[in-house]
């Protein structure tokens, strides 16, 4: 058994004198924000929270208990309460225990609007103190492991998670309010399709089956569209099996939508359209700080091809190197020290331009930007541009060096698609383990007929990040995976 501090040996002494310090249940009429915004002489308030602040005095003390949403302040007088019920708080009653208050608003003279209770209830008793000091470089670790005290003590963390909440409800609304229908699809998959990113695997015991977790919920979204539906989407937890830093995480929230009859470019009005009617409703500005700079979400976003971006930054031209061999020449002649999970050898020209674009040029883009034009290989789900099938009708939306939304106008042929992904097997086979393999029920779903689609998706945590100007992404995540403490 482990051993326990002085304090909280002294809490589980209190827990003693307490008569069912664990109640079933307490009946509100008020949450503590409303409560705090009520006329004074309002009798008969009942709320219940944490002890968050308390004074304890001879015949009168006051305290503050709060929640998500609010705090309030309560006074707690002995012969309002009664001298049994008083007593009873200031022997037993702590920081971080929740209770219940009954009883009376009104304004101090300092200004705060406070309950006067006439009856209090003990409704939990915390068995460990609140940290006195919490945030800190030395204590960012102990923050995502126990995010329950980084809500309790810090203020802007619950900002952030209820802007989150905000943000995904609001997704929510302007996409039914569009005619899109939310549906769900298969976490284990047979196939890791729908994006080029290294699976988790796992082993099915009732089938004796190796299966993937969804590293995007792609096909089967289109699979939809091909029974019928017309615009659909899905907020899906995806798991990718890659690299760990401040943007990225292995399991992380994404939402994809798909329109038939839709092409690429109509999804880049649609979907500026929507993050600044989202934004200015949650922000009121279309304006925002990240860092040290500032970030204009309004008027028309700036469209790039992928070879002009990287010309803009380097003396590349992808339309000369154009494969993969003259391509990783070059960069090994102009000494790019790219980093990438996979050596270079192994990557196919698609991911090989991905790679360099990430080194020398997403980082410097801070308004928004819709890059375009990728090359085939790095799409392998993305319909192939009419006038040249060397490159597919797609965008990337980037902000502050951020990949914030994936969008194509969709591959819908049936053969292609097979040609496309016998080509991905290959380079799977060849060691990029990023490649998708081969999906025959999803070709066979296409053989069924698919009309013209554009699809997109959007990660929650990055906008998220982005939009409270947060350094890591784990600081929006609520309970990020942590690698276990060896005990």
């Amino acid at each position: 058994m482990r051993e326990l501090s002085e304090q909280e040996i002294v809490r589980r002494e209190k827990l003693k004198n307490i008569d069912c310090p664990y109640p079933e249940r307490y009946e509100v009429n008020y949450e503590i924000c409303d409560a705090a915004k009520l006329e004074d002489g309002v009798c008969g308030v009942r709320v219940a929270g944490r002890i968050v602040l308390m004074r304890k005095m001879g015949k009168m003390s006051f305290l503050t208990i709060s929640d998500i949403h609010g705090k309030i302040q309560v006074s707690v007088k002995l012969d309002m309460v009664g001298e049994e019920s008083y007593q009873q708080f200031k022997a037993n009653y702590d920081l971080g225990d929740f209770i219940g208050v009954e009883g009376e608003v009104f304004t101090t003279h300092t200004g705060e609007k406070t309950i006067r209770a006439s009856q209090i209830t003990f409704l939990g008793k915390a068995l460990k103190p609140l940290p006195e000091k919490f945030h800190g470089v030395e204590d960012i670790e102990t923050i995502y492991r126990e995010r329950y005290l980084d809500l309790i003590v810090n203020e802007e963390a619950k900002k952030k998670f209820l802007l989150r909440s905000r943000f995904i409800r609001e997704i929510r609304n302007y996409l039914d309010e569009q005619g899109y229908v939310e549906i769900e699809t298969p976490i284990l998959n047979s196939k890791a399709s729908g994006a080029t990113a290294k699976p988790f695997t796992t082993h099915h015991n009732a089938l004796d089956i190796d299966l993937y977790l969804r590293i995007a919920p792609e096909t089967y979204l289109k699979r939809a569209i091909v029974g019928g539906f017309t615009k659909v989407f899905e907020i899906a937890r995806c798991f990718r099996n890659e690299g760990i830093d401040a943007t990225h995480l292995q399991d992380f929230t994404m939402i994809e939508g798909y329109a038939a009859y839709y092409n690429y470019k109509d999804n880049m009005k649609f979907l500026r359209e929507m993050l600044q009617s989202i934004i200015l409703k949650l922000f009121g500005t279309l304006t925002i700080m990240v860092g040290d700079k500032e970030v204009d979400l309004s008027g028309e976003w700036e469209v790039v091809s992928f070879r002009d971006l990287i010309l803009r930054y380097s003396d590349i031209d992808i339309a000369v190197y154009d494969t993969k061999e003259k391509l990783l020449e070059k960069i090994k002649e102009d000494r790019l020290d790219i980093d990438s999970e996979v050596p270079l050898e192994n990557l196919g020209y698609g991911n090989l331009v991905d790679q360099l674009y990430k080194k020398i040029a997403r980082a410097k883009i801070i308004n928004p930007v819709f890059l375009t034009e990728h090359p085939i290989s790095l799409s392998p789900l993305a319909r192939a541009n009419d006038d040249n099938k060397e490159i597919t009708d797609r965008f990337q939306l980037i902000i502050n060096g951020a990949e914030i939304i994936n969008a194509y106008s969709e591959l819908v042929d049936p053969q292609e698609q097979e040609n496309r992904l016998l080509e991905q097997a290959k380079l799977k086979a060849q060691g990029d383990e990023e490649a998708m393999p081969m999906d025959y029920d999803y070709i066979s779903a296409m053989e069924c007929g698919m009309p013209p689609i554009s699809g997109w998706g959007m990660g929650i945590d990055r906008v998220i990040q982005l939009l409270t100007n947060s350094d890591n992404i784990k600081d929006v995540v609520m309970f990020p995976l942590m690698k276990p403490l060896e005990k």
